[in-house]
C-alpha cells in the first residue's frame, strides 16, 4: 500500500523492486514510465504554479489529474497485483489443480504407499530397443490431477539412511503432480531429488528444479519440449527419463530410480577406484556419453556426483537439464556446470559441444582413481588457470586409461576423441 500512502511517489521504487525480484524487463520498463511521470509532475507544477491561489493553470490541473490516475491510483492497483507474485511462497503444501506434462499419466493405485520403497525390478519396457524418431514432438496439454489421491502423510520424515546417500528429511508437500513422494534423497545445485511412487508402483526419482519457470503456456511447453529430448537417450548406461512436467511454475523431471551411491560419495567413503573396477567405470560412462551425444544432447555438467553406481553398473544422470533451463528461465547467462569439471571452452564462454563432456569425463576418471580433483585450487582464478594450462599427472591411472584420458584432457576441443573413440581405445 506504499503508493497509496505516499500519493504515488513510491510507485517507481516499488515496481522497480518487483522487477528485480521477478527478473522482468516489462516491469523494469513500467518502473521507468512511473519515474518519468513523477519527474514530469514535479517539473510542470514547479514551472506553472505560483503563489496566487486565484491563478489557475489548466496545464497544472491536467498533469495533477494524470498523476493521480496513473502514479497514485494506478500504481496502487499495480502493486497490489504484483504482491502475490513477489511474495510467492517457495513451496505449496497442496495438490495443484492442473499439471503440465509430456503425456497424461494414469493415477497411482488406490492404496496407501508402503513405509519403504519396494525392491527395484526393471520392467520389460526399460529394455525396449531404441527407435530414433524424426517426427515432431507431440502436443502437450494440461490434465487434471487425480481426483482421489492415496493417503500420504503431509510430512514424511524417516531417520534411516537411504541407498542413494543422504539422510531422509521431511518435505513440505506430499506429491509432485501425479507422483506421491516417499522421502527426499538429495539436493544439488540444480534441484532437490525425491524418491516417489510411479504409476505402476515402482520407485522413481523426481528432480524438482530450483529455477522457476517464468512465463505462461508457451514457456512451459518450451521447457517440456527441450527436457523431453532426454527420453531419446538409450538407457543402457543412463538413468532412463520417464516423464517431464510443470506444476504451477515448478518444473520436475522423473527418471528411473537407481539404488546406489554416486561415484563422488563412493570414493569419499570407500576410497579411490583402481584396476579393472576403474576400467569398467570408464567404459560404462563413455558408453553413456556416446548415447547422450547420439541423441543430440550435450550434458554440460558431467561430474562424479552425476554418476550413480548401480547394482548393474554405472549410470549417468542429469543429462539434458541445462539446455532445457536455458529456454525458460532468466538465468541463461553465466557458467553452467560445476567449475572444477568444466572444459576450457566452458569457462571461456565459448560454444560447447560433445568435446566439452569428454574433457569433464577425463577429469572425472582421474577423481575416481585418486579421490582428488584434477583441477582443484583454492580460488576461482586459480581453478581457471589450471583448467586452461595445467596438465595433471596421469601415472596413477591403469595403463589402458592413461593415453585415452590424456587425449580427453586436451585443451583444444578439436584434439579430443569422441566417446566412441574413447571406448575403442580403452578396450583395445
Amino acid at each position: 500500500m506504499a503508493p497509496l500512502y505516499t500519493c504515488g511517489f513510491a510507485t517507481p521504487c516499488i515496481v522497480g523492486h518487483a522487477a528485480l525480484r521477478l527478473k522482468s524487463r516489462n516491469l523494469g520498463f513500467a518502473a521507468g514510465v512511473y519515474g518519468v511521470l513523477l519527474i514530469v509532475y514535479f517539473t510542470i507544477t514547479a514551472a506553472f504554479s505560483d503563489n496566487n491561489p486565484a491563478t489557475k493553470e489548466p496545464v497544472v490541473d491536467m498533469v495533477v489529474g494524470v498523476w493521480i490516475l496513473t502514479g497514485w491510483l494506478g500504481g496502487t492497483v499495480h502493486t497490489l497485483i504484483l504482491r502475490s507474485a513477489v511474495f510467492r511462497p517457495r513451496t505449496r503444501p497442496h495438490i495443484p489443480s492442473a499439471v503440465w506434462s509430456h503425456s497424461p499419466v494414469p493415477p497411482p493405485p488406490h492404496h496407501a504407499p508402503p513405509a519403504s520403497p519396494p525392491p527395484y525390478r526393471p520392467s520389460s519396457a526399460s529394455s525396449s530397443p531404441y527407435r530414433p524418431s524424426t517426427a515432431p514432438p507431440p502436443s502437450y496439454q494440461a490434465h487434471a490431477a487425480p481426483a482421489q489421491a492415496p493417503p500420504v502423510s503431509r510430512s514424511v520424515s524417516t531417520p534411516s539412511w537411504n541407498s542413494m546417500g543422504g539422510e531422509s528429511v521431511s518435505h513440505p508437500f506430499n506429491r509432485i503432480g501425479p507422483y506421491p513422494l516417499i522421502r527426499k534423497i538429495g539436493e544439488g545445485g540444480q534441484g532437490a531429488v525425491y524418491l516417489a511412487h510411479g504409476p505402476d508402483g515402482q520407485p522413481v526419482a523426481i528432480k524438482v528444479l530450483h529455477n522457476r519457470i517464468i512465463g505462461g503456456a508457451a514457456e512451459r511447453e518450451s521447457f517440456i519440449r527441450e527436457a523431453t529430448m532426454a527420453r531419446r537417450v538409450r538407457p543402457f548406461a543412463t538413468a532412463k527419463v520417464i516423464d517431464v512436467g510443470v506444476v504451477d511454475d515448478l518444473a520436475y523431471i522423473v527418471s528411473e530410480y537407481v539404488p546406489g551411491p554416486s561415484l563422488e560419495r563412493l570414493v569419499r567413503t570407500e576410497g579411490p577406484r583402481g584396476g579393472d573396477g576403474l576400467t569398467r567405470l570408464a567404459i560404462g560412462t563413455a558408453a553413456a556419453l556416446k548415447g547422450i551425444h547420439a541423441a543430440g544432447i550435450v550434458h554440460r555438467d558431467f561430474k562424479p556426483a552425476n554418476v550413480l553406481i548401480g547394482q548393474d553398473g554405472p549410470r549417468v544422470i542429469d543429462f539434458g537439464i541445462a539446455r532445457a533451463l536455458d529456454q525458460i528461465t532468466m538465468t541463461s547467462g553465466g557458467l553452467k556446470g560445476t567449475l572444477i569439471y568444466m572444459s576450457p571452452e566452458q569457462i571461456s564462454g565459448e560454444p560447447v559441444g560433445p568435446a566439452s563432456d569428454i574433457f569433464s569425463w577425463g577429469a572425472t576418471m582421474l577423481f575416481g582413481a585418486t579421490g582428488r580433483h584434477a583441477f582443484g585450487a583454492a580460488s576461482q582464478p586459480a581453478v581457471f588457470k589450471m583448467i586452461v594450462s595445467h596438465h595433471p599427472d596421469l601415472s596413477v591411472l591403469p595403463v589402458a586409461l592413461q593415453a585415452p584420458v590424456a587425449a580427453c584432457l586436451a585443451k583444444d576441443p578439436r584434439d579430443r576423441p569422441t566417446a566412441a573413440e574413447v571406448m575403442l581405445e580403452v578396450t583395445n
